[in-house]
């Protein structure tokens, strides 16, 4: 008889604890990681995922989660190769009670390899600064969230930047722009609104593809050399970047003349040139460099308890920030979502509605910690974007001097673009455009 109560004594027991751990699987959310800590362009990726994983350890840390729902993840290494980057992708889609809650794939090649799959999978991709331009068009891509802005944006912002210095666009007239471009989906992107850009102003484009990774330029700086262009535009990643600024130095490019956009602005990218990549500037888009409140909680949550993922040092650097705004934008469009559907783990179709109705204005962004480090994002079933806004930044040879003055895309060309463009991607794939009017009712 006391073999038999026992036995029932630990039959009750291991269902009690089966009961609360899968209540505590119940409370969680799972978020894949893909990151790229290996390779090439380890020196610009190591930094963004210690930044994306130290605010998702900071939620659980300082908040118990989000609304009390705790955040799991799990890193997947792509090296930022395509191929690696769809693996990843299938391998953490379904983890978790309800599956990947929303990604970044961080990097445009991984974005385009990916976006078809998210339809059947309705699992959210955020492409924040990066991605397919089109993919703002929510009713045509319904999966896909180019947060703070794309390619267009980036290039239209500095074509609309070197013309005011020039003192007008109409003074392009005749100058010469070359794009020293990443030959990959990321560095072509730029292109199309480049070419409409010079039917309106009538300026010379030189295009200057640079092979993966990027550490032989030397035919494209002699190229630079014999057609001397008005200006360079820099469109790299990880050692491409720095190497370009170094062959600028070899070569007698005035860095004042060179703008990167926002992936070609960070420390890595400046440091290995010394005191000759002084005078470059780049793009800054959602965290320049720096410390704020959201860094004060990070060190005394998580790197005061020992569980920090990189340096201490690092904390604040250009790609360190934009990691942590990654995952706040993910993190908000959780939180968002458990306002329709309640405060439990998720699914990603239900994710995506609070990415549509991301409403983080100024007052928000400082609650958050975020105040200077952010950009308000206001989205919308139709609109995946939201309003892109940038900054320059110059490089002094010690840290990075934000410029006064905010730049704006003109949506009257690129709304025009990204319709056609969508449009177009639609009738290929056979894609039903969503009604958006009708879903909100």
């Amino acid at each position: 008889m006391k073999t038999k109560f026992a036995a029932l004594a630990i039959s009750a027991a291991v269902a009690a604890i089966g009961s609360t751990a899968a209540f505590a699987q119940a409370k969680e959310q799972f978020f894949p990681v893909l990151s790229y800590r290996t390779g090439a362009y380890a020196p610009n990726g190591i930094p963004f995922a210690n930044g994306y994983v130290d605010y998702l350890k900071l939620v659980n840390a300082r908040d118990g989660g989000i609304n009390g729902v705790k955040i799991t993840f799990e890193e997947c290494e792509t090296g930022y190769a395509t191929d690696k980057g769809v693996e990843c992708y299938e391998r953490l889609k379904g983890k978790g009670p309800t599956g990947a809650a929303v990604l970044h794939t961080l990097s445009t090649g991984i974005t385009y390899a990916v976006t078809d799959k998210t339809f059947a999978d309705k699992i959210p991709i955020i492409t924040a600064g990066y991605g397919r331009a089109d993919s703002v068009d929510g009713t045509v891509f319904g999966y896909n969230f180019p947060l703070g802005g794309t390619y267009w944006d980036a290039a239209d912002m500095l074509v609309q930047h070197i013309g005011k210095k020039e003192g007008g666009l109409d003074k392009l007239k005749g100058k010469k722009i070359a794009l020293v471009y990443h030959d990959s989906p990321y560095g072509k992107e730029p292109i199309a609104l480049l070419e409409e850009r010079k039917k309106m102003h009538g300026y010379d484009l030189l295009l200057l593809p640079v092979t993966h990774p990027g550490v032989e330029q030397k035919a494209t700086w002699l190229q630079i050399r014999q057609q001397r262009p008005d200006y360079v535009f820099l469109w790299g990643w990880g050692v491409m970047n720095s190497t370009s600024i170094k062959e600028a130095v070899s070569t007698g490019y005035p860095r004042e003349k060179m703008y990167g956009v926002w992936w070609s602005g960070a420390e890595p990218d400046v440091t290995p040139a010394g005191e000759g990549a002084k005078g470059y500037s780049s793009l800054v888009f959602l965290a320049p460099a720096g410390q704020g409140a959201v860094h004060k909680d990070v060190i005394k949550y998580v790197y005061d308890k020992g569980q920090g993922t990189g340096k201490k040092e690092d904390i604040g650097e250009v790609l360190y920030n934009r990691g942590l705004t990654a995952a706040l934008l993910s993190v908000e469009g959780v939180r968002k979502a458990h306002l329709k559907y309640g405060k439990k783990p998720l699914k990603g179709e239900e994710v995506r509605w609070g990415l549509e109705n991301l409403a983080i204005d100024d007052a928000a962004i400082k609650k958050l910690g975020f105040a200077g480090f952010m950009t308000p994002v206001s989205t919308s079933c139709v609109n995946h974007s939201g309003e892109a806004q940038a900054t320059i930044h110059i490089w002094d040879g010690k840290k990075w001097n934000v410029q006064p003055g905010v730049l704006h895309a003109d949506n009257s060309i690129l709304k025009p673009m990204i319709r056609s463009s969508a449009e177009k991607y639609a009738t290929e794939k056979k894609v039903t455009k969503r009604d958006c009017a009708k879903e909100a009712g």
